[in-house]
């Protein structure tokens, strides 16, 4: 089953997907996840390849647009702001701990990608949240630091650059997170498998979304910049913790961020590395997301 819902969010709403078991009939409170997303991506894409899933097996899970995204409302377009994805996240459970039938005491959340890393940052001083499962969790912040070719501190000089010109035109500025096409991106020189296993998932009919712009607004990045999504999470993030990776190991960074962010955590409970998947391949490939989701609902079953 599927509800639609609306999460306020201050001035601005929030666009939403309750996914419910087909047989829940309320004679027992269900346990419940939200799910924190790829950047760029939109709720009917990864999101809902695992929530339907943790669905299909008991668990009620919600998948929403960022704000500023998809079919969520807030201005300025496309602003990809580390610390509000956070806060979507809590104000998703303000709404799951009001659904009758959801269990506000069985509330975990499941990050994939960048959405893990927003994951374990909101599970840090949200602790409502009783268990964090994360797949090819990837730290933001350190992600973007690290493709400055003159490093992070000359590219937020460069931003203050391009707002100021901003500030001075009226005019935004959005960049790609990927080329449009395979062939844009071999025109630029990015051959390699993750870049164009991306592209094939994001700007083809296989994962495409109309919501799903493909586009960033530039001045946000500077947030990204000075982001650290696993800040404090070794003494503030004590709720269980499920790790999955993906066994080849490509540039997108996910491995090493995921065995970083197992050691760190107060509380880590499992690590799964899924052997032949790639970073992008945890998205839809059924083999790979359904080995992942069973171990995720093992995971939520025993923690909440």
């Amino acid at each position: 089953m599927l509800q639609h819902l609306t999460i306020p969010r201050g001035p601005i709403n929030l666009a939403a997907d309750l996914h419910l078991p087909d047989n829940a009939d309320g004679s027992e409170p269900l346990r419940a996840v939200v799910l924190s997303t790829p950047g760029s991506s939109v709720k009917e894409q990864i999101g809902a390849n695992y929530a339907s899933r943790l669905a299909a097996r008991g668990i009620a899970a919600l998948v929403l647009d960022p704000a500023h995204q998809g079919q969520s409302e807030g201005e300025p377009r496309d602003l990809e702001d580390p610390y509000r994805r956070g806060e979507d996240i809590s104000y998703a459970i303000d709404v799951l701990t009001t659904i009758p039938g959801i269990d506000p005491q069985r509330i975990g959340v499941l990050g994939i990608c960048a959405g893990g890393g927003y994951a374990v940052h909101t599970a840090r001083t949200d602790h409502r949240i009783n268990a964090v499962g994360t797949v090819v969790p990837v730290n933001i912040g350190a992600s973007f630091r690290s493709f400055q070719p003159d490093g992070p501190a000359a590219a937020l000089d460069a931003l203050a650059d391009a707002r100021t010109e901003e500030a001075r035109s009226g005019e935004t500025t959005r960049v790609n997170w990927l080329p449009d096409t395979l062939e844009d991106a071999t025109a630029a020189g990015l051959t390699d498998i993750d870049t164009t296993q991306a592209i094939t998932y994001y700007r083809t009919e296989r994962g495409g979304n109309e919501h799903s712009t493909n586009r960033r607004l530039l001045r946000g990045d500077s947030l990204l910049l000075g982001y650290d999504a696993f800040h404090l999470a070794d003494q503030l993030m004590t709720q269980p913790l499920q790790v999955i990776l993906a066994g080849r190991i490509g540039n997108t960074g996910s491995y090493d961020m995921g065995v970083q962010l197992w050691k760190m955590a107060p509380n880590p409970v499992d690590l799964m590395v899924i052997d032949g998947a790639g970073h992008y391949e945890m998205y839809d490939e059924p083999e790979y997301v359904d080995a992942a989701v069973e171990r995720l609902v093992s995971f939520y079953a025993n923690n909440l």
